[in-house]
């Protein structure tokens, strides 16, 4: 986030308590948080939106628009806000999973993945996103893709966080 002083000149202010006031009106509003040392994050992306109901996947069924809820994309998509970040995907290995180049990835960290959760992790020096698997004393990675090898670390294997949603626009 910017600082107070950038901030001025962004809007062209002309006193910091200008900038205080509005950080105020925003943090208010939800749209900026402050963590626990005090330092500015963004708040929420959107506005509500409304949930709508379903729509079939199978055969086409009657259509009815209700309005069911509403809801941010940042309370579906971040369980926790400080230890969420967004990656943007580059290859193709998680293609079976759903997951193309140019998706974005929500990923948490400092959590324990499970077998199959898809991670993103370093292994031997290289960072790269793939399941995580267990099996008795064995971990290693597994890629979505026929055209790909499972990794077996030689050295080391960090797990840096777990995939939690993916973004893709059209």
């Amino acid at each position: 986030m910017p600082s107070y002083s950038e901030m001025m000149g962004l809007f062209g202010f002309r006193s910091k308590n200008a900038v205080f006031k509005l950080v105020g009106k925003l943090t208010e509003e939800g749209f900026l948080n402050k963590d626990e040392r005090g330092r500015l994050t963004p708040g929420r992306i959107y506005g509500a939106i409304r949930t709508l109901g379903y729509v079939e996947a199978g055969f086409p069924s009657p259509a009815e628009e209700e309005l069911a809820d509403t809801i941010t994309f940042d309370e579906y998509l971040i369980g926790n806000r400080e230890a969420t970040f967004i990656l943007r995907v580059r290859g193709d290995s998680m293609k079976d999973a759903g997951i193309v180049e140019g998706d974005m990835v929500v990923v948490e960290r400092n959590i324990t993945p499970k077998d199959m959760d898809i991670v993103i992790a370093e292994v031997d020096g290289e960072w790269t996103i793939k399941y995580f698997r267990k099996k008795g004393n064995t971990i290693y990675l597994e890629p979505a893709n026929e055209n790909f090898k499972p990794i077996y670390p030689k050295e080391e294997l960090k797990i840096s966080a777990v995939v939690r949603a993916v973004v893709r626009k059209y």
